[in-house]
Parts: structure tokens; C-alpha cells; sequence
């Protein structure tokens, strides 16, 4: 995706989610998930420099404390396969505003104890601002942006 094509995203994601909240806070909702999207594809790219198959990328779990350990230990933080950003593109219509939810938790959660300062509470925004998307889990569903 090019600058044009992200800023087009950016945009139409924007406009979707106007009508839901306030227009400066929107801001807060995308920047948040492309960090998110970004950090899922940077672990992504570590395990393939580390040789992981797809398959071993696909069995990332945090029942693999071995594996948890070193990508903690490498990158500041971990995030399971289901929590990866690809994973919820890879879903479609079978996402869940539950799945942002528990992905932004675990996040939190394993965080390298180094690399607390860093990274501790970057995502409180979108975290505890999904309530503004709509009184369900079904209506914040909906009023989340689609990104592919």
C-alpha cells in the first residue's frame, strides 16, 4: 500500500466512523489500529527472519512460553496468532469487536518487563473507547473501519 492508498483508507475509514463519534477522537481509533496493524506485521517479519514457517507463525500461542520468552525478549512484546492483525483481515466477516478487545488485553498483559515504560497503556484509547462505537458488541462491530 502506497502513501495515496493509505491516506484513501485513512480517509474513508474516517468518514465511516464520523456519523459514530467525535471527529477529534476518531483520529485516536485509526491511528490506533495502524499502529496495532503495524506491530502485528513487524512480529510477523521478525519470525520470518528467526525462519518460522507459516505454520510455526500459525501456532503462535502464549501456551509456548519458550517462544513467547524470545519474541518478548527481541521485540518489547508478544502477540498470539488470533491476536495478529492479519488474522482479522484473514476473517472477514467473522471478526469480532471481542477480538480487539482481548488482542489489546493479552497486549498489555505481555509486554517485556523492559519495555514496559515503552509500550504500557499505548492503546488505552482504543481500548476503553469501543463503548462509543455502539451500546453492543454487534453495533461496535459494525462501527469498526474495514481495512484490507
Amino acid at each position: 500500500m502506497n502513501k495515496q492508498q493509505l491516506a484513501a483508507k485513512i480517509w474513508a475509514t474516517a468518514n465511516q466512523m464520523r456519523s459514530k463519534i467525535e471527529a477529534n477522537e476518531y483520529k485516536d481509533y485509526i491511528l490506533g489500529f495502524i499502529f496495532y496493524k503495524y506491530i502485528s506485521d513487524k512480529l510477523e517479519q521478525f519470525a520470518k527472519q528467526q525462519d518460522f514457517s507459516a505454520e510455526d507463525i500459525r501456532a503462535l500461542s502464549e501456551d509456548d512460553a519458550e517462544t513467547v520468552d524470545f519474541i518478548r525478549r527481541n521485540l518489547g512484546y508478544f502477540i498470539a496468532h488470533e491476536h495478529l492483525f492479519s488474522t482479522w483481515i484473514e476473517q472477514g466477516s467473522d471478526f469480532d469487536v471481542s477480538q480487539v478487545r482481548d488482542a489489546l488485553s493479552a497486549f498489555s498483559r505481555l509486554i517485556h518487563p523492559e519495555h514496559k515504560r515503552l509500550f504500557e497503556g499505548i492503546f488505552k484509547t482504543l481500548e476503553t473507547g469501543l463503548s462509543k462505537l455502539g451500546e453492543t458488541a454487534a453495533k461496535q462491530t459494525s462501527g469498526l473501519p474495514t481495512v484490507s
